[in-house]
Order: C-alpha cells, then sequence, then structure tokens
C-alpha cells in the first residue's frame, strides 16, 4: 500500500465546509496540503478552481487530488478535461478503492451534498492508501487518453 502525502484540494462553495474539515484530517494525517481555494462559502464558478488544481496533479507537483462539490459532476467533468487527469466520482470508500484499483485515478471528487463528512474522511483515506494493480487495467487505462 502506498500512502500518497503530497495532496492539492480544492472546491466550490457547496464543498467548502467538508474541504475544510478534510484539509485538517489530512493534515492530522501527516500529508501535505495544498488548498486550491475557495476560500469562502460565497458562491463561485468551480471551474476556477478544478482547473489550477487539475493542472498541478498533471504537471506531477502533488501526489494526487481531492476536489469537492455539491454533486462532484461538475469538478470531474472539469478535471477531466485535462489529458493526465483521471478523476472519479467517490461517494462510498469501495469506488473510492476501484477508482485506483482499476483506474489508476489521481483526483476524487466528493460530493458534500450527498454524503456525510465521516465517509468524506473515510474515501479520501481509501482513496490516497490504495494501489493502482496495475496488469490488465494498465492496458485499459493506456487507452483512455485521446
Amino acid at each position: 500500500m502506498t500512502t500518497h502525502k503530497t495532496i492539492a484540494i480544492g472546491g466550490d462553495h457547496a464543498g467548502f465546509t467538508y474541504k475544510q474539515a478534510l484539509v485538517q484530517f489530512l493534515l492530522d494525517e501527516g500529508y501535505t496540503v495544498k488548498d486550491f481555494g475557495t476560500d469562502t462559502p460565497d458562491s463561485v464558478d468551480y471551474p476556477d478552481f478544478a482547473h489550477p488544481l487539475a493542472d498541478a496533479v498533471e504537471r506531477g507537483e502533488f501526489d494526487k487530488g481531492i476536489l469537492i462539490c455539491g454533486s462532484a459532476n461538475g469538478v470531474a467533468i472539469t478535471a477531466n478535461k485535462h489529458q493526465g487527469i483521471r478523476a472519479a466520482i467517490c461517494w462510498l470508500e469501495e469506488l473510492a478503492a476501484l477508482a485506483r484499483q482499476h483506474n489508476d485515478a489521481n483526483v476524487a471528487c466528493i460530493p458534500a451534498r450527498f454524503i456525510d463528512i465521516e465517509t468524506a474522511k473515510s474515501i479520501v483515506n481509501t482513496f490516497l492508501t490504495t494501489d493502482f494493480e496495475g496488469g490488465r487495467h494498465a492496458t485499459r487505462v493506456g487507452k483512455i487518453s485521446c
């Protein structure tokens, strides 16, 4: 099991409270964290935070990324516009594990309006401590980019 230690995190107004709690959770677990915003619960546009985070993960500045919005759809769609990003919507711990094991996902997208904060913490922990299985999955992942 590999633990990814440098984490980029960001989200919109709907994910603000969860993002704040997850930043503290990650720091308490010994991760280095960069918060890409938002810094307020006031309404914002999620691409303004998802794109910079995806750029940084894609460039290898961070081991993994976490994005949080209300449904996780908007941030996942935005992040997945980047060729080097495989963003997965994770609302269950099992989905986070499969996103890593089978898809080598490098950004977890959390739906703050549909799960509780303890579930979000479990999802993040699973996502960051689960390895990619490679093998037949590597062949499939290699076919994703256009």
